[in-house]
């Protein structure tokens, strides 16, 4: 008997996960987000670009402070930036570039993160599949959204059983841009550059 009713309450469970709405999973995706710092992040962006092809980085980031790996034609490069100083790390060459920093908005610092924000502002959203660890979101530009920059469709990935966005993907121009695995646990050594941790490079400095 103990056992039919887990089951019974195993597919009660079930079909409430399964019964929400577009909209009631992204408004718990933002409230899940909205429990995090988003001055503390990484996150993973791949771009499909014609002529060029696939292009991914990996991103880390705390306040102004940001590491990003990045790996173009099967070259890798490493940069750093404290927001004044921006250093560029060639294995091939086995140097390291030391530059000023161009100094960025902080609303151009909160672009990536923000596109998992609010998404439903000047979208539809819909359920357009679904397994039993995610939901796949279809986000429709509105009629009402005039924004000429703002892709048509984008699709959300939404994990179950923590409400945390998994992926985004959307085009525009031409090109495929996905942002996925997003992490909040950066530490100060991820986004720091120290020439210790590469022996046998040489510093450029064209400050």
């Amino acid at each position: 008997m103990k056992r039919i009713f887990t089951l019974l309450a195993f597919a009660v469970c079930a079909f409430t996960a399964s019964a929400q709405t577009a909209e009631e999973i992204v408004n718990r995706m933002d409230a899940e987000m909205a429990k995090y710092d988003k001055e503390r992040l990484a996150m993973t962006l791949d771009m499909k670009i014609p002529i060029i092809g696939s292009v991914s980085s990996r991103s880390y980031v705390i306040g102004k402070k940001m590491r990003v790996e990045a790996e173009v034609a099967e070259k890798r490069v490493i940069t750093w930036s404290d927001g004044t100083t921006k250093w560029t790390l060639d294995p091939e060459k086995k140097e390291v570039v030391v530059e000023n920093e161009t100094i960025k908005k902080e609303s151009e610092n909160e672009g990536d993160v923000g596109m998992f924000t609010n998404i439903t502002d000047g979208y539809d959203v819909s359920i357009k599949s679904e397994t039993d660890k995610v939901w796949n979101i279809r986000c429709k530009k509105s009629k009402s959204n005039k924004e000429k920059d703002d892709p048509k469709t984008m699709d959300l990935v939404v994990n179950k059983g923590t409400y945390f966005p998994q992926s985004l993907t959307a085009t525009l121009k031409g090109i495929t841009v996905t942002m996925r695995d997003l992490s909040f646990d950066v530490t100060e050594k991820q986004v720091t550059f120290d020439l210790a941790d590469y022996p046998g490079y040489t510093i450029v400095d064209k400050r």
